[in-house]
């Protein structure tokens, strides 16, 4: 990863109503949401979700695909992962004991 794409996806976190949506996505697994229901969970109307979602999805934390009338996303755990990494790999300067089990997340997540 590259400090283009890392500041793209904390760009993409840096808004409230994403981050809970990115959230709610990790913790529903690699089958994800329908668009819809990521709305309905979080109270917020279809429309703005969309442009949320979208915003994700460009910035790579996201995927989506459509099942009949639903678009569906799921977050990318593999780009998560590298955004993870990236953000730790100089971690503690070479001293993991002082990351604690920061470095191991990254890398076992």
């Amino acid at each position: 990863m590259n400090d283009a794409t890392a500041v793209s996806a904390l760009s993409a976190l840096a808004h409230a109503d994403r981050l809970a949506a990115f959230r709610m996505l990790v913790r529903a697994g690699p089958s994800g949401m329908a668009s819809g229901d990521i709305a309905q969970g979080l109270s917020i109307p279809p429309t703005r979700m969309s442009f949320h979602l979208a915003t994700l999805e460009r910035s790579k934390l996201l995927r989506s695909w459509r099942d009949g009338r639903n678009i569906f996303y799921a977050a990318s755990y593999d780009d998560m992962r590298q955004l993870l990494a990236f953000l730790t790999e100089d971690c503690c300067s070479g001293n993991p004991e002082i990351c604690g089990s920061l470095g191991d997340f990254a890398t076992t997540c």
